[in-house]
């Protein structure tokens, strides 16, 4: 299993516009990908396509999640949506 952390660059953290380009980019992977916040058990992770998931993690800017998939082409994957979290989308 491939596993990234991410710190949430964007100002109003993981909501709305960032959580809907983030959520629609997991969604058009062929790998199941979750997203949970770092120091919670893998258990708890939740579905990183969804967006209802990803608005009740919660995850304020600077806050750290941990992004998991398994699966040829996780690491590629996750380098790309570990981006996407590290990219400020409120200021473009």
């Amino acid at each position: 299993m491939s596993e990234r952390t991410a710190t949430i660059a964007s100002r109003v953290g993981l909501h709305a516009r960032p959580a809907a380009i983030f959520a629609e980019a997991a969604g058009e992977l062929d790998l199941e990908v979750t997203i949970a916040r770092e120091g919670e058990p893998a258990d708890d992770a939740m579905d990183a396509a969804s967006i209802l998931s990803l608005m009740s993690l919660g995850a304020a800017q600077g806050d750290v999640v941990v992004l998991r998939a398994e699966g040829a082409g996780a690491d590629e994957a996750l380098e790309r949506l570990v981006q996407i979290l590290e990219t400020d989308h409120d200021a473009e």
